[in-house]
């Protein structure tokens, strides 16, 4: 079995920081400078670590596995949001889908690259973890295409709503969009997610 600490340094902590950093990139590269000015268009992941998001709660969650309390090795966290500002895109409704969807897009990149790989390499430790990385992108990817505020997927909903209703999805579009993907989240509904992600995974050979 894989350490926590090796998926931890090898896939989550790459995983994350790529993610935000396709945010900043996208941003950047749309019109909007304010990631770059505040030091966020960077691949150091010590500029998009959250403490409590990328390290404390992966951590937490971990325990019971690591206890025997339960069979699943499901690790979540986020990172530090990549700060942009929707007045300085050149065509704001679409713009804001480009640069949150940017995200997930590099993660799928991210475990098809793995999933090339997997085959050239000799060792049943890196096999696993190249097929680890590749469960975690997928998985960091297709959860966040679910278009449900704030994860990174309602930036569909900017894009093709009318503007009377932008005022709606703002106001979930933070803590409040939070506690509602939970409990979605504990309420099953988002299971459908896990067939998803492994029948990706075994299209791409894992």
């Amino acid at each position: 079995m894989l350490s926590i600490a090796l998926i931890f340094i090898c896939v989550v902590v790459p995983a994350i920081v790529l993610h935000e950093f396709a945010h900043a990139w996208a941003a950047d590269k749309l019109g909007d400078s304010t990631a770059r000015r505040m030091g966020r268009l960077t691949l150091n992941p010590l500029k998009h670590i959250d403490p409590v998001g990328t390290i404390l709660v992966p951590l937490l969650l971990y325990v019971p596995y690591a206890m025997g309390w339960t069979k699943s090795p499901i690790i979540f966290g986020f990172a530090k949001p990549v700060p942009f500002n929707p007045m300085n895109l050149g065509c704001p409704k679409r713009d804001i889908m480009l640069v949150r969807l940017a995200g997930p897009l590099m993660n799928i990149a991210i475990a098809f690259i793995f999933a090339q790989a997997v085959g050239f390499v000799q060792s049943p430790l890196a096999h696993d973890l190249f097929a680890t990385a590749i469960l975690l992108n997928l998985g960091l990817a297709i959860f966040n295409m679910i278009p449900i505020p704030p994860l990174d997927g309602s930036g569909i909903l900017y894009a093709v709503l009318p503007a009377k209703m932008m005022p709606l999805i703002a106001r979930v579009d933070n803590f409040t969009g939070v506690i509602l993907v939970f409990v979605m989240l504990n309420l099953g509904w988002l299971d459908f997610l896990d067939n998803i992600i492994y029948g990706v995974a075994h299209w791409m050979g894992v």
